[in-house]
């Protein structure tokens, strides 16, 4: 029987498997953001995460998960450069061989981190498709693991803990706005609140250009979507056609989805620095820029998940000076 959805009881589960791998991240009041919306928003700060990102959670809880015969194999998976370092992290910490295989449209900041924890990496082509294709054939033949960035239950039962945090840290949540790309984070944050406060409305947000998810929902199945790039170059590339978990959980379980502008994404990382003295990668600022850009209206507490904090600090600079970077230099 294919597993069709990821329970509480599941996400429950990762927790206990990963407690002392990751972070119990901070979740704060943002009294610029409560006083402008006239509701009490909070962020989660999960870019503070020993990664920087929400991506070990998921990366620990499936590696942890492997038997002893899998982890002498060593682990393999596509990434858009944050599942790939967390990967590259859990991997070490077990003395594990990793391979991250990655697209051009990867930035190098993220590039350096993931060769700096060891892990092998190898570039293919233009998009997250391309850099699977790799995975497919280097799991063929050499027999390594694959765990891929979103698609698979140990994944999503581990982000979905960043979900029990989040409601235990404001259980009263009236609204949560979660970065949204290939699902995983998505899906499992919303199990995991729905399991316990039903009543909290989901809101993915994701960037205008090749969202694939929205589209796929749009359409009532997985569809391709060409992958451009974008200062949320986190929430980028598809999310299989073939997928099996993250698709039907996301239909099933959020309550909208929202899309934004590359102008808007990055008004969103000058608030982050300006206003909260924090920095964030455009994936990370998504959530501040929907309520930003007035797409989201809350009658009650907000929380606001910043999920990333992977940017490149040129680019970063650029950007909080008004001087927006092209999205070719800041892919490059």
């Amino acid at each position: 029987m294919i597993m069709t959805q990821v329970s509480p009881q599941h996400i429950r589960a990762a927790r206990e498997r990963i407690a002392g791998k990751v972070e119990r991240t901070p979740t704060v009041l943002s009294q610029n953001l409560s006083e402008r919306f006239g509701v009490p928003v909070h962020l989660k700060l999960e870019h503070r995460q020993t990664t920087g990102s929400f991506k070990l959670r998921g990366a620990s809880n499936a590696v942890a998960s492997l038997n002893a015969a899998e982890k002498a194999r060593g682990v393999i998976a596509a990434s858009t450069g944050n599942h790939g370092r967390a990967l590259a992290h859990a991997a070490k910490l077990e003395g594990m061989r990793a391979v991250i295989c990655m697209s051009h449209l990867v930035p190098g900041n993220k590039l350096d981190e993931i060769r700096r924890l060891g892990a092998e990496i190898r570039i293919v082509g233009n998009s997250q498709d391309d850099a699977q294709q790799e995975v497919d054939r280097l799991v063929a033949q050499e027999g390594l693991v694959m765990l891929p960035p979103f698609d698979h239950p140990d994944i999503i039962a581990g982000q979905g803990t960043l979900g029990l945090e989040m409601i235990e840290q404001v259980p009263d949540a009236a609204l949560m706005l979660v970065p949204l790309s290939g699902g995983g984070l998505a899906a499992g944050v919303t199990a995991a609140v729905k399991g316990v406060s039903p009543r909290t409305k989901i809101v993915g947000v994701s960037m205008a250009r090749g969202a694939a998810m929205k589209a796929s929902l749009d359409a009532g199945r997985p569809v391709p979507v060409e992958e451009l790039p974008t200062l949320a170059d986190s929430l980028g590339g598809g999310i299989g056609l073939d997928n099996r978990l993250t698709f039907a959980m996301c239909r099933d379980l959020l309550d909208d989805v929202i899309l934004l502008s590359e102008d808007e994404i990055a008004a969103g990382i000058r608030h982050a620095y300006e206003r909260e003295r924090e920095i964030v990668e455009g994936a990370g600022a998504v959530g501040i820029a929907a309520l930003l850009a007035g797409k989201v209206n809350a009658n009650g507490p907000v929380v606001v998940l910043l999920s990333g904090r992977n940017i490149d600090m040129n680019a970063h600079r650029k950007i909080v000076c008004g001087e927006a970077p092209s999205l070719k230099e800041h892919a490059a």
